[in-house]
């Protein structure tokens, strides 16, 4: 396929077509509305600012997103705390997962990212290609565009806004939706306030209770004829959660049984898993590996007798989870006079992730006792899309059910993971307004951001050559396991075989933004004002990797030995070794654990590296760098927006029209092997790019009623491409003459966004709501390959044919490609049953509810960088999701149960196979909370999360177009988590 080009003009000049067009058909539709209710009331007075409110309780929040939504001329959807350091979950990804259009995924217990970068949530079906800001300014983690939201910390949060097509006067870099989490100012709040909050959480898994604390204290005061304001307030969180799981392989492992004991088993067929003290049983079966193509040169008969094992062999893993999460929060207001206003505004972000991880690693035998098969048809669009075309031919007809595999064996791994984030953000600027109709403001602010994630581990092993174990498998959910055999919980079972720290990178990130902002107001005219603003941002990057591998724990410090006589047994070190949790997935699994690994805690510091002096571990602060991995990109933006806000009608359309224009300057430099000179060095290798971008955006109301709403939101949008994409390595391999490059040149992703909706609100409180929106989004990137010289290496001389010419490499490098799509609908409510036609013993109760249903494409290719692109949905998108809350206030208490759901999603990314994929079957999360007013100063609340025990379980295959299996991949438990907290509040 050639490669896509891209003409910016004739995309801006087709996207300002659109507008004019769609601005003027929205026109005259809303002109058509109004002129049919010309008999209803005006519309609500024009003012589209949402002032921020201290609020209390349910209702009020409630109340404060409403407005937030009902006079946003954008489409936005909020949550208010319900109180000073209390917000409806106690996790902000959590939180956000009540807005409609938004879906999370809770990893350890807790909404946070399954790998830990970026926010973690999709919006709109798109995931990773959201954007972040604190108090409208641009906040992240280092190593990407958004902030890690799983860092942040409830008590810090006033409110959380999400604008799912932002117009021009927001920062531009979110095509998914922008997420702007808003903290409290000192001139918000009534006098002197000050808050202190004292809590706790337990996991029933873990059986341990972990504390947050939170405090606040603000005042404002007369100073002449203005007032001055400061605030400050600190929080601090522990949590401590399991994460049980099973993983286990993909791929169609396609197997042939035979007698133990017949020719069919001996050496040739089972290779290196040949067992001679196993061969001559006549109890046993052996499994004899069938590739894919050979199963094709079989009977249909001969294929109905293959067995597939695919998720089979799980291992037995055990991750405990602590995050601590610590928080600073501090604004300064000075308002000299009513016109004029001062402020410095900070806030600080200390987020680690710290896993403890004691795995058992399952190696199965080929000798299974007890064979029973279930089945289940593999076929070759199940194993490979059906590559070969033809007839879909069944490549096996079973797969495995139980049996017993003898003479297995094990290895063990004890691994620490610490991942500190680290965030902090210092603003100061003023506001002046020096007319009636002209208000200005300067921001400037600075963001700095670090990252350090250290993984190390040890890995022990049998203690001998002949330590065999029988494991007994049925298939379920989970799977039941079943251990004989050595002790796995005794130190003479085990010797030490290596020790690695396989991920130590440093993130180095900053960013300094100045911004520009004014409205001018007018009068007598169907413009209402005019809103305008410049913006200038650095943002540079950095990245370091000190990571290693294979240091191993022997005495002579070499590889262990055929004979173990290198050995080092650990029973010689026990102080270095303790056994796992004995309730692994909550004993659902038949085996609940015990075994023996290294001690995590024993993996910090220079332990190792003193413990083991002849394995040459370097030394804590003295980490040789891989220098081929550094990397730095500096990204430079010029922007300028022009915005209008209009009325005509007598206020019954209501609107802005913009444009955001914004010129992005990159400069990203890689370190790459040069052996031009016959020497390999390692030298810079620097690209450069600039694109300039012209983003129109309209929103226009229709009221047809001044409670009843149609809204119509057009804007062109950006998400730049991540640092990695852009990093410009070069690298071959001489041996097969492939190679890859990256690609600083990449466009960003560029989307058209579409919304149409229709809003009815009934009191503050309560309103229905029914969205569509459709995204057309071009510059997702694909690998492609073509044939190159590369200068830096010699000309590839090997034997494996690369379809090139003679010297040449096949060289992959990301390219912008065909364009894809999200739309969907969005459906929401909310109310308090006090309505006066009602009986007063329901005027307390609420309900609140969202359902969305979305749908994506994406052009990727799968079989290879050369193949056909196929269209494909995004990962982490569910088809549905909905949440429904069942709300409780009065005078005493109030109370809140939300059930959050979403259907069948692919983790990560579809496979080129569909049987090495995998995806989450939909499931649903029930949580609750209770608040009990003690006093009027004075509440405790009680939370839980995860009532029913559910976990996100992981399939094989992918959903959604026939290749979803019910064959289990990895099962995880996480258990409920319990909280209570006493809040205190003066003032305010």
């Amino acid at each position: 396929m050639s490669k896509p080009t891209h003409n910016r003009s004739a995309h801006k000049r087709s996207a300002n077509g659109r507008l004019l067009a769609t601005a003027s058909m929205t026109a005259l539709l809303a002109a058509g509305w109004t002129a049919a209710n010309a008999q209803t009331a005006a519309a609500p007075a024009n003012d589209t600012a949402v002032a921020e409110v201290v609020v209390t309780g349910i209702r009020q929040s409630l109340q404060s997103s409403v407005a937030m939504k009902k006079n946003t001329m954008e489409v936005v959807d909020s949550i208010r705390a319900e109180d000073i350091g209390k917000l409806p979950d106690p996790n902000v990804a959590e939180t956000l997962t009540r807005v409609p259009g938004v879906q999370g995924y809770r990893y350890g217990g807790e909404g946070a990212s399954p790998v830990g970068v970026g926010s973690g949530l999709t919006i709109r079906g798109l995931s990773g290609q959201t954007a972040s800001r604190v108090d409208g300014r641009s906040y992240f983690t280092a190593g990407g565009s958004e902030f890690n939201i799983e860092a942040a910390i409830p008590g810090m949060v006033a409110g959380l806004d999400v604008y799912k097509n932002p117009s021009a006067e927001h920062i531009e870099g979110a095509i998914g939706g922008l997420v702007d989490v808003r903290t409290r100012r000192p001139l918000d709040l009534k006098g002197f306030t000050a808050s202190a909050a004292i809590s706790g959480k337990y996991n029933d898994m873990v059986k341990s209770w972990q504390p947050e604390y939170f405090g606040l204290v603000s005042d404002r005061w007369n100073v002449g004829d203005g007032e001055m304001g400061l605030l400050l307030a600190a929080n601090y969180q522990k949590s401590w959660n399991r994460s049980d799981n099973a993983p286990g392989p993909g791929g169609a492992n396609l197997r042939k049984a035979a007698a133990a004991n017949s020719s069919d088993c001996g050496a040739g067929a089972l290779g290196g898993d040949y067992q001679a003290a196993l061969a001559g049983r006549s109890d046993l079966s052996c499994l004899i590996s069938v590739t894919n193509g050979a199963a094709l040169a079989m009977s249909p008969a001969e294929r109905a007798n293959l067995i597939n094992f695919a998720g089979v062999q799980v291992n037995e893993n055990e991750e405990d989870i602590q995050r601590t999460r610590k928080g600073v929060n501090g604004a300064f207001h000075w308002k000299p006079k009513s016109n004029l206003e001062f402020y410095v505004d900070g806030n600080y972000n200390s987020y680690l992730y710290h896993q403890s991880y004691r795995f058992l690693n399952s190696i199965d035998s080929r000798y299974v006792q007890n064979l029973t098969t279930t089945p289940f048809s593999t076929t070759e669009g199940l194993a490979s899309r059906n590559a070969n075309g033809g007839e879909d031919a069944v490549l096996a007809g079973q797969r495995f059910a139980s049996g017993t595999f003898v003479g297995s064996n094990f290895t063990s791994t004890g691994g620490d993971e610490h991942r500190i984030y680290k965030t902090w953000i210092v603003a100061g600027g003023a506001k002046w307004s020096p007319t009636d109709d002209l208000d200005l403001k300067f921001d400037l602010s600075y963001v700095k951001a670090d990252q350090h994630q250290d993984n190390r581990s040890v890995i022990m092993g049998r203690k001998s050559a002949t330590t065999t174990w029988d494991v007994t498998r049925t298939i379920g959910t989970p799977q039941q396991v079943s251990i004989s055999g050595p002790d796995l919980a005794n130190p003479n079972t085990w010797v030490f075989q290596k020790y690695a720290n396989g991920t130590n990178n440093v993130y180095d990130d900053a960013g300094l933004a100045a911004q520009f902002d004014g409205k001018y107001k007018l009068h007598d005219s169907f413009i209402e004002d005019i809103k305008f603003g410049t913006r200038y941002y650095r943002k540079k990057s950095k990245f370091y990797n000190y990571s290693f591998d294979n240091k191993f724990l022997t005495t002579n410090g070499l590889v262990l030995a055929a004979d173990y006589s290198n050995a080092i047994s650990a029973a010689t070190v026990q102080d270095l070794v303790n056994g796992s949790h004995t309730n692994w997935l909550g004993g659902d699994a038949g085996y609940g654990g015990g075994f023996l690994t290294f001690n995590p805690d024993a993996l910090l510091g220079d332990n190792v590296r003193n413990r083991f002096p002849q394995a040459g571990i370097p030394a804590e602060d003295s980490l040789p760098e891989v220098v081929i991995s550094r990397r730095v990109a500096t990204e430079e933006t010029f922007a300028g927006y022009g915005l209008a806000d209009f009325s005509f009608l007598d206020d019954k359309i209501r609107g802005n029209l913009g444009v955001r224009v914004v010129r992005t300057n990159l400069d990203a430099e890689a370190r790459i092997t040069d052996s031009s000179s016959g020497t390999p060095v390692i030298v810079p290798n620097k690209s450069s790019n600039a694109y300039t971008d012209v983003l129109p955006t309209f929103n226009v109301t229709g009221y047809i009623t001044p409670d009843t709403l149609v809204r119509f939101g057009y804007g062109q949008g950006l998400t730049r491409p991540s640092v990695g994409d852009i990093n410009p390595s070069i690298s071959v391999n001489t041996a097969n003459g492939t190679g890859s490059r990256g690609n600083a040149n990449l466009a960003p992703f560029r989307a058209d966004s579409y919304d149409l909706s229709f809003e009815k609100y009934f009191n503050n409180t309560s309103y229905v709501s029914a969205a569509v929106f459709y995204k057309k989004i071009d510059g997702f990137v694909l690998g492609v390959d073509d044939c190159q010289t590369v200068a830096t290496s010699p000309a590839y001389a090997g034997t494996t044919p690369n379809g090139c010419a003679t010297g040449q490499y096949r060289i992959t490098t990301p390219v912008n490609a065909d364009p894809g799509t999200a739309k969907g609908i969005e459906l929401a409510f909310q109310t308090f049953f006090d309505y006066a036609f009602l009986p007063d013993v329901l005027k307390n109760f609420g309900v609140q509810g969202s359902y969305t249903h979305v749908k994506t494409e994406l052009p990727v290719k799968l079989t290879g960088p050369s193949a056909p692109t196929t269209i494909v949905r995004q990962p982490f998108q569910s088809d549905d999701n909905y949440s429904i809350a069942g709300l409780y206030e009065n005078g005493f208490m109030s109370a809140r149960i939300v059930y959050t759901y979403r259907s069948d999603y692919v983790l990560f990314g579809i496979s080129a196979n569909p049987i090495d994929g995998r995806y989450l079957k939909g499931y649903g999360l029930l949580d609750a909370s209770v608040n009990f007013n003690l006093r009027k100063d004075l509440t405790l609340s009680l939370t839980a999360s995860n009532l029913t025990n559910k976990a996100p379980q992981r399939y094989v295959g992918e959903p959604g177009n026939g290749y979803d299996t019910d064959i289990l991949r990895q099962a995880y438990a996480n258990g409920r988590i319990y909280g209570v907290s006493l809040r205190y509040k003066f003032g305010g």
